[in-house]
């Protein structure tokens, strides 16, 4: 006989519209189960979509099939093979990856996400609890709490999970003895309290026996209740809670599709609007007055949190994607600078200095992050949570910083809102995200410090000069003939009235840069100072030229987003390292080879050369006062006679 609590089968037959008018109003709970390895997180959630009739009968014979072949419950179905579908998954009997899973019963909607239990995919842990409401937390009962289970709480309490589940599972294996049931949850409950774990529910379950999960068990008369699928039905979801916040709207898209309407699309992250509601436009602070508020199914008299809609303004202000239109007295903060928690997700370490692009729900600006403050010790059975020095972070690491962005954006503490407090970090060469991150406050000096406006615009240092600003910026590998080159162009210019500067990498690191070493950190470092410098430079009107070896791409990249438009002038000096080698003037490369000197581009730290350079010069083929010529022909031909400037 089938379990009472799912009973919409027989309205499905009986009236379909009936049944997907009361399917539509139900509530949707996302939740995670975590833990250890091997504590049943799979087996739990392939048991829930059996009892919630998820599965097809064609799923369940080839269920039984597998279960035979490759399951670990001898002749008896391995609910875990519901979930665990990746080859390798089922080989090791490990889950590997997140898998989402969905089911519902008669009062709610569910997505369940199947977390790793491994440490070294604590990075998938993560992103499967971004979204999460709840977070089931196993424990097998014969272990009891493990340092994975810490790892896991902790990190569902530092992204901000409410409600949490300690199902103390397999207690078939201990014949449902309450002592070890008591004793599991006492230890638990110490720990949770010392990460700051206010509240936790704690139910007794066997995922592959059924136990406690629909319907109370006859095996542990001492637990009265409730069972998890009561307790998962019940539980309050975020999106309830996000009403009662203030109305936060962040700008997807901008609707235009006649002269005659114009409305600013977008998911609700938090509180209601009504038309006629003052609202205001961050960052820019502008006020309007709700005038419409438009969906396809017609205009609504209120909108809540969850939906998504386009409302439309009585005053024409500008608003565009990665604005937030919020309540007008209770606006969110703007800044540029934070302290963040960062969760590293890439193989490759984080760049201290490095430009990535920082994506905050509609919003995207370019970002750079500090050293670590410090790294959080997720592995120390007795002190998860402590501080650990950190100059960098590791796949997998948790660390705070603090990350400067290139223009204002929008936000709100995490621990207030998800929507504007969490975000993630993209490599700007690879397109990989590489970090999660949680936003904990806007650092004071980013408010007190403002841009101050100038009379003299850089326009008019440039027209006083008669030239066109521009960054000649050459890179090659060193040895090359950078310096060389960039002097030969310099007196040239020079030599016909223009207005230049050389910045050479040797005598730049004798006074400005001369506290950074050779590291990867410090040549990110290096490179962003002397992007900041040549911008400066430009601002005055002058012709400025770089010779450094600037490695990596992104660096490169970074300075090129901080000028205008062509005037980036990017020289690939483009001598192959065997002739660099062979040259050899200051004998760096000996002492390299010799291993004398550590971190030298071309050795032992990489050189990546610029794909599509405005312009490339190859030294074993063309002297360098013929590539000087061709520099300046290019220069002053193709950019700066045929430019009129303005004041």
């Amino acid at each position: 006989m089938s379990d009472p609590v799912y009973v919409t089968d027989a309205l499905i037959a009986e009236d379909i519209d009936a049944y997907l008018a009361t399917h539509q109003r139900k509530t949707m709970l996302r939740f995670i189960t975590c833990g250890s390895v091997d504590d049943g997180k799979s087996t739990l959630i392939g048991r829930l979509l059996y009892d919630s009739k998820m599965i097809f009968e064609d799923q369940l014979s080839a269920l039984e099939n597998d279960s035979k072949k490759q399951g670990t419950q001898g002749q008896e179905i391995d609910f875990a093979l519901l979930v665990d579908g990746l080859a390798a998954e089922r080989e090791q009997g490990i889950t590997i990856d997140v898998a989402y899973r969905f089911f519902n019963t008669e009062k709610r909607k569910f997505i369940v996400a199947d977390c790793p239990g491994h440490e070294q995919y604590t990075r998938n842990m993560v992103t499967g609890a971004s979204t999460a409401d709840l977070a089931v937390i196993l424990v097998d009962a014969r272990k009891g709490v493990l340092v994975q289970t810490r790892r896991h709480s902790y990190l569902c309490h530092l992204i901000g999970i409410r409600h949490l589940v300690l199902a103390v599972n397999k207690m078939d294996l201990v014949d449902y003895d309450q002592q070890v049931f008591d004793r599991i949850v006492a230890d638990y409950a110490a720990f949770a309290q010392s990460i700051g774990i206010e509240q936790f529910t704690a139910l007794p379950i066997s995922g592959f026996k059924g136990d406690n999960i629909t319907a109370l068990s006859d095996k542990t008369p001492w637990f009265k209740g409730p069972t998890l699928v009561d307790h998962l039905e019940t539980v309050e979801v975020d999106a309830a809670a996000d009403l009662a916040k203030p109305f936060r709207l962040p700008v997807q898209w901008v609707n235009r599709p006649n002269l005659d309407f114009r409305g600013f699309a977008g998911l609700i992250a938090a509180g209601s609007v009504k038309p006629g509601d003052q609202v205001r436009v961050l960052p820019s602070g502008k006020t309007s007055t709700v005038e419409r508020i438009v969906t396809l199914d017609g205009d609504l008299d209120e909108a809540v949190a969850g939906q998504s809609v386009t409302v439309t303004l009585a005053d024409e202000i500008d608003c565009s994607r990665g604005d937030v239109i919020a309540a007008a007295d209770a606006p969110p903060q703007a800044a540029d600078q934070f302290e963040a928690t960062l969760v590293w997700m890439d193989d490759d370490p984080l760049h201290v200095g490095r430009a990535y692009w920082l994506k905050l729900g509609t919003q995207t600006v370019s970002a750079t992050v500090q050293q670590p403050k410090y790294a959080v010790n997720v592995n120390d059975p007795a002190g998860i949570g402590s501080h650990l020095a950190a100059k960098t972070l590791e796949l997998n690491a948790i660390g705070v910083a603090e990350v400067t962005c290139d223009r204002a954006i929008v936000f709100e503490p995490y621990t207030d809102s998800r929507a504007l407090g969490g975000f993630i970090l993209i490599d700007k060469i690879t397109n990989r995200t590489v970090a999660a991150g949680m936003l904990k406050f806007s650092l004071r000096r980013a408010q007190n410090v403002h841009w101050q406006a100038l009379d003299v615009s850089r326009e008019a240092h440039a027209a006083l000069k008669n030239q066109r600003p521009a960054v000649l910026w050459f890179t090659g590998l060193s040895g090359s003939g950078k310096s060389t080159i960039a002097n030969l162009v310099e007196k040239k210019l020079h030599a016909m009235g223009r207005h230049t500067f050389l910045l050479d990498g040797d005598n730049v690191r004798h006074g400005l840069n001369k506290d950074l070493g050779f590291t990867e950190a410090d040549r990110i470092e290096n490179i962003r100072r002397i992007g900041e410098v040549a911008k400066l430079m430009t601002d005055a009107g002058l012709i400025v030229l770089t010779a450094f070896i600037s490695p990596f791409a992104a660096e490169r990249e970074m300075v090129r987003a901080m000028l205008p438009k062509g005037e980036f002038i990017e020289i690939f000096v483009d001598t192959p390292l065997a002739e660099a080698e062979r040259r050899d003037v200051k004998g760096l490369y000996r002492k390299a080879r010799a291993g004398e000197l550590k971190n030298f581009t071309g050795i032992d730290s990489p050189y990546e050369a610029p794909e599509q350079p405005e312009l490339r010069i190859d030294t074993t083929r063309e002297s360098p006062e013929l590539a000087a010529e061709r520099i300046v022909d290019y220069v002053l031909g193709n950019r700066i006679e045929t430019w009129m400037p303005t004041i």
